[in-house]
């Protein structure tokens, strides 16, 4: 079984700042992508920013210039730092990653954490 566990969010005030951590635990063979996602309340859930094996990243336009993702490939963590955050940014943001399990090709799955509440009052 693969886990993946957030940490970091809490409440902070506008402008201020805030780095969620996840970290992904068992069967793993390789990591391929990782990101963020997050839901506001009364919304859907939506890409925050995704960081692959190697290569660019991508952010979601509201973040740009902002947010920043990060991995450490041999902590099997992917890390969101939240500068100059909004009210718009509370919601539950939730960590996910591609893994393959074992050295077939096919043992790919998506996995999800269970969230971490960021909440940004004004």
């Amino acid at each position: 079984q693969v886990q993946l566990v957030e940490s970091g969010g809490g409440l902070v005030q506008t402008g201020g700042s805030l780095r969620l951590s996840c970290a992904a635990s068992g069967r793993i063979f390789r990591i391929n992508a990782m990101g963020w996602y997050r839901q506001a309340p009364g919304k859907q859930r939506e890409l925050v920013a995704t960081i692959p094996t190697g290569g660019s990243t991508n952010y979601a336009d509201s973040v740009k210039g902002r947010f920043t993702i990060s991995r450490d490939n041999g902590k099997n963590t992917v890390y969101l730092q939240m500068n100059n955050l909004k009210p718009e940014d509370t919601a539950i943001y939730y960590c996910n990653a591609v893994i393959r399990t074992t050295i077939l090709r096919n043992d790919v799955m998506e996995y999800w954490g269970k969230g971490t509440l960021v909440t940004v009052s004004s």
